[in-house]
């Protein structure tokens, strides 16, 4: 695993394939971070489908209002079409690349509607730069996102198991 450099900024993702740390980049996208801190700490992404998922390109996820296995709204065949009960965020475009582990936030055609749902990219995805807003990058365990289950949509999808903010937790 790697090290962890700042555990107040940085996610331990446990997925059904193994576990993920990625960076979170608060100096990037701070109203995106802030989201997805809170949405973690709350447990909303504990269970939630990778429901999206193009080989070559990206895995997506975080839809916690379908995406949630066990949750009272799950519903796999809408899993993509709902996000958190929070309002929509201002997007928060940058010059950074989407390239193999970004961390990027999922929308609609408004710029300004990423919610929860966030994709991990398989590798570069240059056309996306300044159209999605990045969070976070990939630090330890992209072998892992790698071995996700591809579909669109995914037959008996992975899953995010558990996600933490590593300060919450006793390893950090």
């Amino acid at each position: 695993m790697a090290e962890i450099k700042d555990p107040e900024n940085t996610l331990l993702m446990e997925t059904t394939k193994g576990n993920v740390v990625i960076e979170l980049l608060p100096d990037l996208a701070p109203g995106h971070v802030a989201r997805i801190k809170e949405l973690t700490r709350e447990g909303a992404y504990d269970g939630v489908v990778f429901h999206r998922v193009i080989d070559g390109f990206m895995a997506q996820t975080g839809d916690v209002k379908f995406g949630k296995s066990g949750g009272k709204e799950f519903a796999p065949a809408r899993a993509g079409m709902g996000g958190s009960e929070k309002p929509d965020l201002k997007a928060e475009f940058s010059n950074m690349n989407h390239s193999r582990g970004t961390c990027s936030m999922a929308r609609s055609q408004s710029p300004d509607s990423a919610n929860s749902q966030f994709f991990i990219c398989f590798g570069d995805a240059a056309f996306l730069n300044r159209q999605y807003t990045v969070w976070g990058q990939v630090v330890s365990g992209m072998e892992f996102v790698d071995l996700i289950k591809r579909g669109e949509p995914v037959a008996d999808p992975d899953k995010i198991v558990s996600m933490k903010v590593a300060a919450d937790t006793k390893a950090a």
